[in-house]
């Protein structure tokens, strides 16, 4: 895919020097007049608050919190920048229950600061970038047997210690599309992410300028933080497999979910860079478009490290949907971007690059 050409381009990247941010800079930091991160190093993610190694020397990291007024204004009034690509979140989704304040401020209120900067500064971008999540969606969308369909709301605490995983006899998850599954989120993260969707699209909307909006299935590979206990799966079960332990699987293994390779998100973020929305705002899923089972992604991992088979343990987490996928037919259209890495060969890139990171 072509990488867009940002001569006289003034990026902003909230929460970039995390995951999605380190990769994409790596990708269009040296193609911009200015690529300005701002960054908390929070050190659930980073470490003794350290910035990440592999950021490109091209990168004008200021380490401040989306947060705070007074370091929003310092960059905002300083770059006033063309394309703001909005990545900081909290993104936890049990820690979402336990820290909901948290998550309130940071991805709700920080999102508000950063509208309220650009208006004390007088600016308005031409375009925002928000990574949104799969998990706005909730539940999603359910088919029954005789083929009508229904949107759950969330398994109670009730139901899932009772071990009633799914939501009816035979009925069946629907991939989610941004055109037939309405937003439901049923944990504060994903209504915080929700959020975050509605207050740009007002903003933007009010301010006559362009809004794109990446709703993520569950991202996977190099870079990813070794040490943040909610960072994801992939990860977690990794070191574990890599340590020769036996991975435990929640409910009863068959929870499904959609593992798209951080390249291919990048390449997302790439395309929809590259080209404005022609409306006001665009919405698209981005994920490999393939479902997958925990169970079938731990066997895959295990077998990568030669490790005792996982085993099903009955354990759940309140505020987990049972199914998460998505149908990228749409956003092939809207984007010049399709998924290319595989899970297998994803997870195993990742095993090669945990290795340089713990050997």
């Amino acid at each position: 895919m072509p990488t867009p050409s940002l001569a006289g381009g003034r990026v902003l990247v909230t929460g970039g020097a995390g995951f999605i941010g380190t990769t994409l800079a790596r990708e269009l930091a040296d193609r911009a007049e200015e690529w300005v991160v701002l960054d908390s190093l929070h050190p659930q993610v980073h470490p003794g608050s350290l910035a990440p190694t592999d950021l490109p020397g091209s990168v004008d990291l200021r380490v401040g919190d989306v947060t705070s007024a007074d370091d929003l204004d310092a960059v905002v009034a300083d770059l006033r920048p063309d394309t703001v690509v909005h990545l900081a979140a909290e993104t936890g989704t049990a820690q979402s229950l336990d820290e909901s304040t948290r998550h309130g401020m940071v991805n709700v209120v920080g999102t508000t600061q950063l509208l309220d900067s650009f208006t004390r500064a007088g600016h308005v971008p031409s375009h925002f970038v928000l990574t949104s999540s799969r998990a706005v969606y909730g539940e999603g969308v359910w088919r029954n047997a005789d083929g009508s369909t229904f949107q759950p709301g969330l398994r109670t605490h009730a139901q899932l210690e009772a071990g009633s995983w799914d939501h009816g006899d035979g009925a069946a998850h629907v991939p989610n599309t941004v055109d037939g599954t309405h937003p439901n989120p049923i944990n504060v993260y994903g209504a915080t992410k929700l959020a975050q969707e509605q207050i740009l699209s007002a903003w933007t909307g009010s301010r006559d300028t362009r809004l794109s909006i990446l709703r993520l299935q569950n991202v996977y590979g190099p870079r990813q933080s070794l040490s943040n206990p909610y960072t994801g799966i992939v990860s977690l079960f990794s070191r574990m497999a890599r340590e020769g332990q036996s991975i435990p699987l929640y409910e009863d293994g068959d929870i499904t979910r959609d593992f798209v390779y951080i390249d291919d998100v990048v390449d997302a973020l790439v395309a929809a860079i590259a080209r404005k929305p022609a409306d006001h705002v665009r919405i698209v899923d981005v994920g490999s478009g393939v479902r997958t089972t925990i169970g079938d992604l731990a066997r895959e991992i295990a077998a990568y490290h030669s490790a005792p088979a996982p085993h099903v343990t009955g354990q759940y987490r309140d505020g987990d949907v049972r199914h998460a996928s998505c149908d990228v037919e749409a956003t092939l259209r809207q984007l010049d971007w399709r998924p290319r890495v595989s899970l297998r060969d994803g997870i195993a890139e990742l095993q090669r690059w945990i290795a340089t990171q713990l050997e």
